[in-house]
């Protein structure tokens, strides 16, 4: 029996615990799963970080190959030499939204740009390991000529540069090391395989 034939049926949960229940959730787990010799494993307890799904959006302005990238504090590099990380812009979806009206709310309010037209890219677990979140990931086409300053909402302790890169210099700070969060990485990587692409498809 191959990984590919598991399903949600090849797991047995015993018991489950909300150990905490902020803005995310933490729960435990035990549990047993299928073997790859086909018999149950014996039970393990996980703890699982519980997540809102998430949507991620690349801004790419194919008349001057640049590439849109906010930058903000981020808590969870506080220890990292790059706690103000670059990122795409990103948000997590809210009751009712479908994912292109988050990436478009979110493009608004983090770095000031409506977007045009979108492609989505995939979706991917960040870690899938301890945490069940979901991010989806799109490039959107957008006019980058003025875009620029200091944006999010305030109340929310949001304080978010925009820099608009070009294509050459966003990937070189994923090869110095200086973008190193999953998302941002794989989304420029993504680009750098279908950039002929999409200038075909959006034009110049």
């Amino acid at each position: 029996m191959s990984a590919g034939d598991f399903t949600r049926d090849d797991i047995e949960i015993r018991e489950r615990q909300t150990l905490f229940q902020g803005f995310y959730r933490l729960d435990k787990l035990w549990l047993r799963h299928r073997q790859f010799d086909g018999s149950m494993g014996p039970e393990i307890n996980r703890e699982l970080f519980i997540r809102p799904p998430a949507v991620g959006v690349l801004v790419y302005d194919t008349r001057s190959d640049e590439v849109l990238l906010i930058e903000q504090f981020r808590v969870g590099a506080i220890e990292d030499r790059h706690p103000w990380q670059y990122e795409v812009v990103a948000g997590l979806v809210e009751a009712g939204e479908s994912l292109e009206d988050v990436a478009r709310r979110e493009t608004l309010e983090e770095a000031g740009v409506v977007i045009g037209d979108m492609e989505r890219i995939f979706d991917f677990m960040p870690s899938g390991g301890a945490s069940d979140e979901l991010f989806t990931l799109y490039v959107a086409r957008a006019d980058l000529s003025r875009a620029g300053g200091v944006h999010g909402v305030p109340e929310e302790g949001e304080n978010i540069r925009v820099n608009v890169l070009s294509f050459n210099q966003a990937m070189q700070l994923i090869d110095n090391g200086r973008i190193n969060n999953a998302p941002c990485i794989l989304a420029l990587q993504w680009l750098a395989l279908n950039k002929a692409r999409l200038l075909t498809r959006w034009g110049r």
